[in-house]
């Protein structure tokens, strides 16, 4: 009876310390020091190639909101005239490839198709950057201008800097954990805890 009693009282904390995690993370902007320190600002100049990193893409081929953010920086860059040609990362979900359907995007948003590649056999940021070193600097294309979330630039340049590439930053927004919105707000801690973990995972890998 007293271990159970025990028991109920660590549990009933747990719960207390949970919930008071939930609301600080919810309701006041806890994380924004951390959401600073690891976004990065964009960087300037041309490029050989705009290569737009992979986020998910849904069965039916329909593009989640990370990728389409992606996908439509890529070709505003391309329209911009920073980079004359466009490679558009992303895996396969089933019949669905995330990669083609950001190229039939970009196509409908003005892109020709002769200025466009796709690769879509990248299922982690280290096996996008040696996919897209073999289609692109074998064409001279080495300078890049590298599209992903604003907070996963600085990994990400590393393992395309290490696949031979010189990495122009182009930062997506992503979601604040200043937000006033709190759902939006724990998304945003979401995705910083779990680029945390990706860093440190390359880290362990010897990736970076």
């Amino acid at each position: 009876m007293r271990r159970e009693g025990a028991w109920d009282r660590v549990s009933t904390a747990a719960g207390v310390i949970g919930l008071m995690a939930f609301a600080v993370a919810a309701f006041t902007p806890v994380a924004a020091p951390l959401d600073r320190w690891m976004a990065s600002a964009p960087d300037a100049g041309q490029a050989d190639a705009v290569v737009a990193l992979g986020a998910d893409v849904d069965p039916d081929g329909r593009l989640p909101e990370d990728s389409l953010r992606r996908a439509v920086e890529a070709v505003a860059l391309y329209r911009e005239g920073r980079a004359p040609l466009v490679l558009m990362l992303g895996s396969r979900n089933g019949p669905a490839s995330e990669a083609e359907s950001r190229a039939r995007l970009a196509q409908r948003l003005g892109v020709p198709a002769s200025a466009l590649l796709t690769e879509p056999r990248g299922l982690t940021t280290a096996v996008e950057a040696q996919r897209s070193a073999e289609l692109l600097l074998p064409r001279g294309a080495r300078r890049i201008l590298l599209v992903t979330g604003a907070h996963r630039i600085a990994r990400a340049r590393r393992l395309f800097e290490r696949a031979g590439f010189e990495v122009l930053a182009a930062p997506v927004p992503e979601g604040s954990p200043a937000s006033n919105i709190p759902g939006e707000r724990l998304s945003a801690i979401g995705r910083l805890l779990q680029e945390l973990a990706a860093r440190a995972l390359s880290r362990l890998r010897g990736e970076v």
